[in-house]
């Protein structure tokens, strides 16, 4: 397969291809092999790039002028996947660390943001870096730093949203307040990385997420770089999913985004015990106490509306003239997300490349035209639509 050919099947941007193609090649300058020589036999060289490297390039610093990078996350300002990254970025020294993260998990809170409440911004000690802890979601925390309205600047160099604690592959990025992060620093011209930890139960450990920052400076710094230059891909943000053992990850792998999402089971629970007390043991403390300061809410506007009316409701008039009335049914749900088997054996996507020991790196635009296959299918069925809709108009 040509270079060529590698670069057009797996739709990947050409200049990121060519970042980490440079970092590979610096590594092994730097490691006093022959930075000229070929990808050994059976390695795709566009596809597949060592990630464990000393750093072969720094990033361009003007001067003392150090470009700004603004961290934020989902799991909450206090979670060691952003404390490990933040202390990793301050030690290389090749930018300034500015953080503005939530101030608990927000994991699920998809591209929610803030309106007609007030979001309170305050300062918090963070491994030698600028930071904020936001009552909002990542969206609100990247929306509110690049407002001008917190920072001084309102234009960083580039957005990193994590280290998050498990992936977003696949669908579960439109589920997940880490890609909205990046998302909405997109939206306002700003190049963006997601990064995630591949976090498995019983397996996984805090200084996983060390490894993990360390694994993916090298690809940070090749952004930075090309951030500067202008060369850095345009109008996507680049979603990195790394292995559980990010210190044995066979390399970057350029994917695809997959179909991959996790089966959503709603469970009924008791209405004579309060729905909060039925949190999964695998939620986080975060969701835990947002839940119940929910589940407290609700509560007390139920109680204030039953204060109000009674629990009855007024469905139709029987034919003696009299109302009849229906008693109003309560149910409680807790929703759980479980995994699921995929079928697909697709290498070049994002969890197959995940499963197989790959940092994968998924390409991730907001592009909403539709493909002109899927164009024309709807604008026939809106035609018979609307044709059938003046029938009935000029039946009439």
């Amino acid at each position: 397969m040509t270079d060529r050919d590698s670069t057009r099947s797996n739709h990947l941007p050409r200049n990121l291809v060519a970042n980490l193609q440079s970092v590979l090649v610096g590594r092994r300058a730097a490691g006093g092999g022959d930075a000229d020589s070929k990808p050994a036999a059976g390695e795709d060289f566009q596809v597949v790039i060592s990630a464990h490297a000393p750093q072969a390039e720094e990033a361009v610093v003007d001067g003392l002028n150090k470009p700004i990078v603004l961290v934020t996350n989902a799991d909450g300002i206090g979670s060691p996947g952003i404390t490990f990254l933040v202390e990793a970025l301050v030690r290389e020294g090749q930018c300034d660390v500015h953080v503005c993260a939530p101030d608990s998990e927000k994991s699920l809170s998809g591209h929610s943001i803030t309106l007609y409440q007030t979001v309170a911004a305050t300062s918090a000690e963070i491994n030698g870096a600028t930071a904020f802890e936001i009552t909002g979601s990542p969206a609100d925390c990247v929306s509110l730093a690049l407002s001008g309205a917190l920072y001084s600047w309102s234009k960083p160099a580039l957005v990193i949203s994590g280290i998050n604690k498990g992936t977003n592959c696949g669908h579960h990025c439109f589920y997940s307040g880490a890609v909205a992060g990046a998302r909405e620093a997109l939206l306002s011209g700003v190049p963006s990385l997601v990064l995630s930890l591949n976090w498995k139960k019983d397996e996984s450990k805090e200084n996983d997420f060390k490894d993990a920052a360390d694994v993916c400076l090298p690809l940070i710094n090749a952004a930075l770089r090309d951030i500067n230059k202008g060369t850095f891909p345009n109008n996507c943000l680049l979603n990195i999913e790394i292995p559980t053992t990010p210190s044995a990850n066979k390399g970057f792998k350029l994917t695809r985004l997959s179909l991959w999402r996790y089966t959503a089971n709603w469970q009924g629970v008791s209405a004579n015990r309060h729905p909060g007390q039925f949190m999964s043991m695998q939620q986080s403390l975060g969701i835990q106490l947002a839940q119940l300061g929910r589940d407290a809410s609700a509560a007390g506007a139920a109680r204030r509306i039953g204060s109000q009316r009674k629990l009855l409701e007024i469905e139709s008039v029987a034919d003696t003239g009299k109302p009849v009335q229906k008693e109003v049914v309560k149910k409680y749900f807790r929703l759980e997300f479980l995994d699921k088997e995929q079928e697909v054996k697709d290498e070049d996507l994002d969890f197959r490349a995940l499963d197989n020991g790959y940092i994968a790196v998924t390409p991730i635009t907001f592009e909403l035209q539709m493909e002109p296959e899927i164009q024309a299918s709807a604008s026939n069925w809106l035609a018979t639509v609307v044709k059938g809709v003046e029938e009935v108009t000029d039946a009439a």
